[in-house]
């Protein structure tokens, strides 16, 4: 059993907060949101009354939060939670922000002789609530043994991407092709469906065939093709299109910062921010599909 502090329990950071109990750790959560405190502390989890309150003595740090000047406040400067901890505690933030602040977490708890991942995660709000969440993890290969430990109580797919910012790099390339693949899934299942195709007959004919992929395999976004994805319940998430917006502003300052002309993540930005834009921020983003049927 470890001490965990956990900061941020939104969407994602409560249900992951609860596996870890559910593994056995000791938990003491903080977050701005006194509800959201409250579900956890039902659970058995211990509430802070601020972030530096529930760093004391832990043997873990997770974070989960919006954005990345958010984490850059919350662990640097004078009153940074990286100033109130020391080599015996790891500290793992699992947000989506750019690989630079997370580049300069890194090396500011480096600098303090102080254990620190970037480890964004995948598989959205359904795989954090089951325990199956995909780590990406950017940091030392010690400080990726000692993540491993707490990551298992929350995921099953835990890798070590490389150094510090590793992590959101690997999440940024991953959630690009997301994106494509998801749209030309749409284009495809749209064109066929147009030419008196059953989506759910294509939807196989392709699953056997060279277009095989997640969003069609685990995500379809045609409604009536499967019954569990959000296509077959009026697009409610899942992965909201504003985070798929968030994520691919991030993915193409990545592709900017290291010079790759990544057209195809260009155009999916464009149709997601317009998407967006058009009030369909809080929808899931396999929503996409409607775009090409009005």
């Amino acid at each position: 059993m470890a001490t965990v502090a956990f900061i941020g329990l939104g969407n994602m950071g409560g249900p992951m907060a609860k596996n870890l109990l559910t593994a056995g750790h000791e938990v003491t959560v903080f977050d701005l949101m006194p509800a959201a405190c409250a579900d956890l502390q039902e659970a058995g989890a211990s509430v802070a009354s601020s972030a530096g309150e529930a760093v004391i003595g832990k043997d873990y740090v997770i974070s989960m939060l919006p954005a990345g000047k958010h984490v850059a406040a919350t662990y640097l400067g004078e009153d940074g939670l990286l100033s109130r901890l020391d080599d015996s505690t790891t500290v793992l933030d699992c947000s989506t922000i750019d690989a630079a602040t997370a580049r300069e977490v890194g090396e500011a708890a480096a600098a303090a002789g102080i254990g620190f991942m970037d480890s964004p995660v995948s598989g959205g709000v359904a795989a954090a609530a089951a325990g199956t969440l995909a780590f990406m993890c950017g940091g030392s290969a010690e400080s990726f043994e000692k993540a491993k430990v707490i990551l298992a109580g929350m995921g099953k797919n835990i890798f070590h991407a490389g150094p510090a910012g590793a992590g959101q790099v690997a999440k940024g390339c991953n959630n690009m092709l997301l994106a494509i693949h998801m749209i030309g899934s749409c284009e495809a299942l749209e064109m066929g469906a147009r030419n008196g195709l059953d989506p759910k007959v294509l939807s196989e004919i392709m699953l056997a065939s060279s277009g095989r992929n997640w969003s069609l395999e685990v995500y379809n976004p045609y409604p009536g093709v499967m019954e569990n994805a959000p296509a077959s319940n009026d697009y409610k998430p899942g992965f909201m299109v504003d985070l798929m917006a968030k994520d691919l502003g991030l993915a193409l300052e990545i592709a900017q910062q290291s010079g790759v002309d990544n057209h195809m993540g260009q155009l999916a930005q464009a149709l997601y921010e317009k998407h967006q834009q058009a009030g369909n921020g809080q929808r899931d983003f396999s929503s996409i599909l409607e775009t090409l049927q009005d």
